[in-house]
């Protein structure tokens, strides 16, 4: 299938409103390998991972953006990070509760604990499961945006409103931007992806029924076409009678490299004093990165590697 991994910008010719879609296959596969997510979890971190690559797309500056949802349900924290590259991470926290997901018959009741490896049974598209604001709760979608040149990291925070991901982005994007915006969203255990389209200011005068028009037919679409077709081919699906010109595609990917030199400072500003403490207790100091999934381990040696004085400058 062509044109995976990347965010596709459009433009309806004769009607001004504008729309991005971005699928995602491997990008989306790496973030979520070794997680053990249940399939609910994953779900809405597919869910998210789309749409905050959609936004992201806008940065015109180097930065990043790390959108949070934030809830008191069992899904309890989404996180997603993205910055002017479109590289993407993120991850989930949930409580271990048995009911999290639907089950047939006869499935076993200890497949939601977190574990090392795969990442749940996923549903068929479009399956039901318990609802998002049953899994999420009340809460918080927050949003942190720091680009160069700003003093320091914009925020914004907005309460969940919405039944669903996309609807919550939706009143989002309606509320920041002042333009009526719809999203679709769909995830399965080997793609991601997200319809974004947005009514412009002149749109009326273009045409006046052709953002009802355009709602209508996203109104048609389901979440295992949005899953099963290539970008180019589900835009033809959804709007063919409409003149719709596609810019140029730009690639997204995961990404979490180690990052040896931050552990080491922030072992350093801790002191030695603490280290050799921890070292006592544990045997080793682990640092979890649960956004990229790295566990950083270091022995006593390595520990008092960090604190030895720098050699002497030859000259």
């Amino acid at each position: 299938m062509p044109s995976l991994n990347h965010v596709h910008p459009f433009l309806f010719e004769h009607l001004d409103i504008r729309g991005a879609i971005v699928s995602l296959d491997s990008t989306w596969r790496s973030l979520l390998a070794r997680r053990g997510y249940p399939a609910t979890v994953a779900n809405l971190l597919g869910e998210m991972s789309a749409v905050t690559t959609l936004i992201a797309a806008n940065l015109k500056q180097p930065g990043r953006m790390t959108f949070q949802l934030r809830g008191e349900g069992p899904v309890n924290l989404l996180v997603l990070d993205c910055d002017e590259q479109l590289r993407l991470r993120g991850m989930a926290h949930w409580q271990a509760i048995q009911e999290l997901s639907s089950r047939s018959p006869g499935r076993p009741k200890n497949d939601l604990a977190p574990s090392g490896g795969g990442s749940g049974d996923f549903p068929e598209p479009g399956a039901q499961l318990r609802s998002t604001p049953e899994l999420l709760g009340h809460g918080q979608l927050a949003l942190t945006l720091d680009t160069a040149g700003m003093k320091q990291p914009y925020q914004s925070l907005v309460p969940l409103l919405g039944d669903s991901v996309a609807a919550i982005f939706e009143h989002y994007l309606t509320q920041s931007e002042q333009q009526p915006t719809r999203l679709m969203l769909a995830a399965g255990p080997e793609r991601a992806v997200g319809l974004f389209l947005q009514k412009l200011p002149t749109a009326d005068a273009r045409d006046s029924d052709g953002w009802n028009r355009i709602q209508h037919l996203l109104a048609t679409l389901r979440p295992a076409e949005m899953l099963g077709q290539a970008p180019e081919d589900l835009l033809r699906l959804v709007f063919p009678a409409e003149d719709i010109r596609v810019f140029d595609a730009r690639p997204v990917t995961h990404h979490c490299p180690e990052d040896w030199e931050k552990i080491q400072n922030m072992l350093r500003s801790l002191g030695r004093a603490e280290c050799d403490a921890i070292l006592r207790e544990k045997g080793e100091i682990v640092i979890r990165d649960d956004i990229c999934n790295h566990d950083y381990r270091l022995d006593g040696p390595a520990v008092a590697a960090l604190f030895e004085p720098p050699s002497p400058t030859l000259h």
